[in-house]
């Protein structure tokens, strides 16, 4: 299954409690058991001003939904096309 980067504007993120992280999280899970197995949330990165979350979902219009959804913004959504790590490197 594709595999999406979402970026979300989302200014003081950084600064979200663990009861306003869990209460996002609790809504994105919500969404995603409605719309079903199709798309599939790993994790999210929290940065001060951004969060960036990494989906599978077989296009990018199931990740736009589950923002639309959800409430949340999707200011960016791109398809990864490759992983690479250190052992790239060994290749």
């Amino acid at each position: 299954m594709p595999k999406f980067v979402i970026e979300r504007n989302i200014p003081g993120a950084g600064r979200l409690t663990p009861a306003e992280l869990q209460s996002i999280s609790a809504t994105s899970c919500g969404v995603l058991r409605e719309l079903g197995p199709s798309i599939q949330w790993v994790h999210s990165y929290v940065t001060d001003d951004k969060i960036y979350c990494v989906y599978n979902a077989p296009d990018e219009a199931k990740v736009r939904e589950h923002a639309r959804l959800g409430g949340f913004p999707a200011d960016s959504v791109a398809q990864v096309r490759r992983i690479i790590d250190p052992t790239t490197a060994e290749a």
